[in-house]
């Protein structure tokens, strides 16, 4: 096991009307809000208007910034921090999912910041500040709620890459089940496969005793394997929501990575995904998941796949510790088709491999080649064409 320091600063109000709380959260840093959100489902729940009346109760003062797209891009971090410039915010109120948080986060750092925000996801050193940052997460996936980590996309040149800074953990996170009903079966599903990555890039990193770690992560991955499917079929089934929603927080809020630091292969390959095509990101890691499980499996890797087999989908311990890797792979591709994710890349529009090459060296220059199975731009470039 690994050296480790952990420290979460982020403070979680879990459950039904957690809302309630938000004023009191707000003037522990002062009176003006940017509230940053997506593309309008908290209208139509209701949550920006119990939103907004709690605000003017309590005499805050409001901004907002809305159209946050699913990729999160530059251009509409630097609208949002010239707003948050221009208004003296105090603290940035994104109301959403990770894409919404994850600008926020962007935000209220390239306030403290003169030039493009493209700057600070390119050379994160450059991050000096950050305004306060409240969520209301109505999506279980990314876990930005309660991580340092933000993720923006500059679609002129095919980028999407990380802002990391413990400036930006959010100060506080109202975390309510309930706020997630309305979130449709797709991106019900795509969030889940979203949250098993997340623990899966730190299982299979091949860091060795961890064995405290690895038994949370089955459970974790359990928790997904069970209640994903049937938030699917029953949105608003609450246990299955409230099990999804604080599964994400703790998949990403460095808790399981404690002594277990390792790169993300995934991510980075689904990532250049998403720069190049604007794919959903949980679906983009659905379809490469069970692949790059595919191609790592080995002498090397087997047993961390039987552990895989035997905690997550209870399949019997039995010598051929292969045939039981490949049931857990079989198990894990099933459970996202039954939650309605198509696993190739032709069925998410992307039929022809003529940007691979350039996407795998992306993939390479992010990490890929660092992993416990290392992968160099031909095993990346094989892999996305296995996914078609």
């Amino acid at each position: 096991m690994q050296n480790f320091f952990y420290s979460i600063p982020t403070k979680i109000a879990f459950g039904k009307g957690s809302v309630e709380q938000l004023p009191d959260f707000v003037k522990e840093f002062g009176t003006k809000v940017l509230i940053v959100y997506g593309g309008g489902s908290i209208k139509k729940i209701g949550l920006y208007d119990t939103v907004i009346k709690l605000l003017d109760n309590a005499g805050i003062y409001h901004t907002e910034l809305s159209g946050v797209e699913p990729n999160p891009r530059h251009t509409t971090v630097n609208k949002g921090a010239e707003i948050a410039k221009k208004e003296g915010i105090d603290v940035v109120l994104p109301i959403g999912g990770g894409s919404t948080i994850d600008c926020a986060k962007a935000i209220a750092a390239a306030t403290f910041y003169d030039g493009d925000a493209w700057d600070l996801v390119e050379d994160n050193s450059l991050v000096t500040d950050a305004l306060p940052i409240i969520s209301i997460l109505t999506l279980s996936a990314t876990g930005s709620e309660m991580d340092y980590f933000s993720v923006i996309s500059n679609m002129e040149l095919n980028e999407k890459k990380g802002l990391d800074s413990y400036l930006l953990y959010p100060k506080y996170s109202i975390l309510d089940p309930e706020y997630t009903y309305s979130v449709s079966k797709y991106q019900t599903a795509s969030g889940t496969a979203d949250i098993m990555n997340h623990i899966m890039e730190v299982y299979f990193n091949g860091v060795e005793d961890t064995y405290m770690q690895e038994r949370i992560m089955e459970g974790l991955l359990k928790t997904c394997a069970h209640f994903g499917p049937i938030a699917c079929e029953n949105p608003t089934d609450y246990n299955a929501r409230a099990n999804l929603m604080w599964t994400a927080s703790w998949a990403i809020n460095g808790f399981i990575a404690c002594g277990k630091l390792g790169p993300w292969p995934c991510h980075a390959m689904e990532h250049q995904l998403s720069a190049y095509y604007d794919v959903t990101h949980g679906h983009g890691l659905a379809i490469i998941t069970p692949v790059w499980m595919e191609y790592i499996l080995s002498d090397k890797t087997v047993d961390m796949f039987a552990n895989y087999a035997h905690g997550v989908f209870d399949i019997p311990w039995e010598d051929d510790k292969y045939a039981m890797a490949k049931k857990a792979i079989e198990c894990t591709k099933n459970m996202f088709e039954e939650m309605g994710l198509s696993l190739n890349l032709r069925s998410i529009g992307i039929e022809e491999d003529s940007k691979f090459v350039e996407m795998a060296e992306k993939a390479v220059a992010a990490g890929t080649d660092k992993c416990y199975i290392p992968l160099l731009v031909d095993d990346v470039v094989e892999i996305y064409r296995r996914c078609l």
